[in-house]
């Protein structure tokens, strides 16, 4: 160690702590954050200063980029140039920022991430837009600091006309805080602080009634406005963005056509993953994407392979590919050099209160220079009247300085108006210079107690800002480019399921599937029927019904229990194949069954839970309504729908409004029809009322139906394959209880009653075997008949085979011929009957 030195001992952690915290307040001031004022970092703050103290205005030539940088870095900002340019690059980008505040000739790079040329060969100059927010600079109207060696001044801040932090926006990762602020429409964003100019107290939601929600440069859709809501409140909030998207027809394939893409999204890199996800197939139905965007704009076209759905093959690019993102905004920006969380009534307020004291110091300094000016035109007013005697002092005087003395004292003038008088041209002797000094005074001294007046009521100031920002709008507003879907919201797992029509079976072993209805064919009466599903040994198809994918389903089990399902849930199979076990699916006993099946709406919708009921029949008659708000709240292991009493069993459940007309049957061909109204309403767990009186011992009830139209009409099937249909009125409504009326002759011939429906002409009748055989057959074609008749054959039966089950369809419009197997196409007119009869 030297002599004389001294070393001094250091905590380690203090030291590091102490330098750590220097560095972080260093990159969150100096660095990372806006100001709130003019919402600019230092570096673009030093980029525009840079290009005003050089003259590249708007309206002049373009400069080499590599000037305006190397003016910036030796002056301003000592970092790389890197940095400097790349800033400047993203001021030129009109896919980065909203308002362009550099006018860039040459590459300055692309959506698609290309990188900008190199400085040396591109070249820059202001936009209108940015001179305005230098205006006024050389007013004294902001604050100066000194720069990095204390050799010049910089502005710390830009006496901005535009509301650039709202505008623009800003992103930016400093040390422990980070920001991502949102641009926003210039003429909106004008109106929002008008708003609030005129009436300070207004709250957000007012200022959002202006302010509707972000507008990004890129434009797209803005899916769901709780997230924009929140933002606007707290300063924090996710607002989702998806691409702009058309269904167009290119040569005979379905296109998804996109124009806009969300902000911030590398197009060629989204365009790279889509094309792998699709070739990896975790994303199926696009054949082909193509981009044909060129310098007229955007044009990214998925080509849909023949069988895809347009709307689903785009809500699946919403949710696996940047068709659709999220910007998460976080207003952090520096208010007095500290950073504070803002909301949009805090950003606005800033703002004015900024414009505010521009327009206060700018006023002060024109006044400083009017009174100047004022008091310099009073001496040479003094002089001109008092021409000769001034002449004669001048010439008599030795030097200039004799002349100012002599005038001072002579006149009573001040320095500042002897030395104007000296320096006079012979030229303001004359007439007409003298008459312009007066006018000039006049409108001087007008001008002054206007200044003063400016200066006396804030009232005045704020007109000022008002007026400014209003021509700032009608001369650089323009029209949102970002749509607001204000809907829209989180993406459920529905909007990536076509709704369309499935029929869904169930076997006797409890296989299940749901099958596309396209699938099944259409025959004339009296037809063989194709097979519909391969059984394994033993096993036929016991139910089957017709829905559509968003629907809920509910399974009824023979111990009374009830289990929730969505149809896309239920695993889809082709025409021909088993399908997957029903215990595999839900929770049920292995001793149970299921019975029945409901289709219900949206089980979340009050009003329609509250106005339904579900209707249950048991084999040994008993019915029981409750309401369907009972089985709204879905459990994985099911809750008791009924309780039944042992020998007994679940047969059906129905959905009803409570004004239908409730009809049983039972196997030895009788039927009984009685006013839902008097069954009253019970709990979850009661066991019902009596609906029929069986026969005898052998008897049971085999359906249950629950009519609404009174114009619809009764068809009834036995097992042997005859069928009748007749007319409601032919069974008489009787008291719930009664052992009912004949309406099936039944006989060795015709096998015991299995099926009763309600058709009308518009239905279709799919029946199936035991053995999987299907048929499909249009109910018109079957006569209505008397009730206690024997009916017409409906289906040839083999030997040892029997009708398992019988379902109705409403008919689509399509001719069948006669013993031809014409396609059922899914029309938007053929809704579908399901088991709410």
């Amino acid at each position: 160690m030297i002599e004389g030195e001294k070393l001094i001992p250091i905590n380690i952690e203090e030291q590091m702590k102490s330098a750590y915290i220097d560095y972080s307040m260093s990159v969150i001031v100096s660095r990372a954050l806006p100001d709130v004022r003019d919402g600019l970092k230092p570096v673009h703050r030093r980029v525009l200063f840079g290009m005003h103290e050089l003259g590249i205005k708007s309206t002049g030539a373009y400069k080499k980029s590599a000037r305006v940088v190397g003016e910036v870095l030796g002056k301003y900002h000592p970092h790389g140039d890197t940095s400097v340019y790349d800033s400047m690059v993203r001021m030129a980008q009109s896919w980065s920022v909203r308002y362009m505040m550099v006018d860039g000739q040459g590459n300055f790079g692309s959506v698609d991430g290309d990188s900008p040329a190199a400085m040396r060969y591109t070249e820059v100059r202001m936009q209108k837009i940015s001179e305005e927010m230098l205006s006024d600079i050389e007013k004294e109207t902001i604050d100066y600091r000194l720069n990095f060696d204390d050799t010049l001044n910089e502005p710390t801040v830009l006496p901005t006309r535009i509301p650039n932090l709202l505008v623009n926006g800003a992103s930016g990762i400093a040390v422990g805080m980070a920001t991502n602020m949102a641009p926003h429409n210039l003429t909106e964003v004008i109106n929002g602080i008008e708003a609030y100019i005129d009436n300070r107290d207004i709250d957000v939601d007012g200022l959002m009634e202006h302010i509707k929600a972000p507008d990004f440069p890129t434009g797209g859709i803005i899916y769901g406005y709780e997230g924009v809501k929140e933002a606007f409140h707290t300063g924090r909030g996710k607002v989702v963005i998806r691409a702009k998207a058309i269904f167009e027809e290119v040569k005979g394939r379905d296109c998804i056509i996109v124009t806009e893409i969300p902000y911030l999204v590398n197009k060629a890199e989204m365009i790279k993953k889509t094309a792998e996800l699709v070739n990896e197939k975790k994303l199926e139905g696009i054949a082909n994407i193509r981009d044909e965007s060129d310098r007229n704009g955007m044009r990214i076209v998925y080509v849909l392979k023949k069988d895809a759905i347009p709307n689903i093959i785009l809500n699946k690019l919403y949710k696996y590919t940047s068709l659709q993102t999220s910007f998460s905004v976080n207003n952090i920006a520096l208010v007095k050099g500290r950073p504070e969380m803002l909301n949009l009534k805090d950003l606005i307020h800033h703002f004015v209160e900024h414009r505010h004291e521009v327009v206060t110091r700018r006023t002060e300094f024109d006044l400083k220079k009017a009174e100047a000016r004022a008091h310099i035109l009073e001496g040479l007013i003094i002089a001109s009247d008092n021409i000769d005697e001034v002449i004669a002092i001048i010439r008599g005087s030795k030097n200039g300085d004799e002349a100012r003395e002599k005038l001072m004292a002579r006149f009573e003038l001040t320095e500042i108006q002897a030395k104007a008088i000296v320096e006079m041209r012979l030229r303001q002797l004359t007439g007409l210079e003298q008459d312009k000094l007066r006018s000039e005074y006049e409108e001087i001294m007008l001008l002054i107690a206007d200044l003063k007046d400016i200066l006396s009521s804030e009232e005045r100031r704020m007109e000022i800002i008002k007026n400014e920002l209003i021509a700032i709008r009608e001369k650089y507003g323009d029209e949102r480019r970002s749509v607001i879907e204000y809907a829209g919201g989180d993406m459920r797992i529905e909007d990536m399921i076509p709704d369309s029509k499935v029929v869904v079976t169930i076997s006797h072993a409890g296989y299940v599937k749901r099958t596309p209805l396209s699938e099944y064919k259409t025959q004339n009466r009296g037809g063989k029927g194709q097979k519909g599903v391969a059984t394994r040994n033993e096993d036929f198809l016991e139910h089957l019904f017709v829905g559509t994918n968003h629907q809920y389903m509910m399974f009824f089990t023979q111990k009374g229990k009830v289990f929730w399902m969505r149809v896309y849930e239920i695993p889809e199979g082709t025409k021909v194949s088993k399908g997957r076990a029903l215990q595999n699916l839900i929770n049920i006993e292995s001793d149970d069954k299921v019975k029945a099946f409901l289709v219900t709406e949206d089980l979340k919708d009050e009003e329609y839970i509250n106005s339904h009921y579900v209707i249950m029949a048991t084999k040994q008659g008993q019915v029981k309504k409750t309401l369907l708000e009972q089985y709204s709240r879905p459990r994985t292991n099911g809750v008791q729908a009924i309780t039944v009493k042992e020998g007994d069993e679940l047969l059906e459940a129905k959905l009803t409004n409570g004004s239908s007309q409730v009809m049983l049957a039972v196997k030895s061909g009788k039927t009984i029809r009685f006013e839902e109204e008097k069954t009253r309403p019970m709990g979850r767990t009661a066991s019902g009322v009596r609906g029929i009186t069986l026969a005898h011992d052998k008897d049971e009830v085999i359906g249950m139906i629950a009519v609404d139209d009174m114009e619809s009409e009764i068809l009834v099937v036995s097992e042997k394959g005859y069928g009748k249909r007749s007319k409601l009125e032919d069974y008489r409504i009787t008291n719930r209880g009664g052992k009912g009326v004949k309406t099936l002759n039944i006989s060795d011939k015709t096998g015991e009653l299995v099926s009763i429906k309600n058709v009308t002409d518009e239905d279709d009748l799919m029946i199936i075997n035991k053995s999987g055989i299907t048929i499909r057959m249009e109910v018109e074609q079957l006569r209505t008949m008397g009730r206690a008749t024997q009916g017409v054959r409906l289906i040839n039966i083999n030997e040892n085979d029997s009708i398992a089950a019988v379902a109705k369809v409403m008919k689509d419009d399509e001719e069948v011929e006669e013993n031809t197997e014409a396609t059922i196409e899914d029309s938007t007119e053929g809704s579908i009957e399901t088991n709410q009869e």
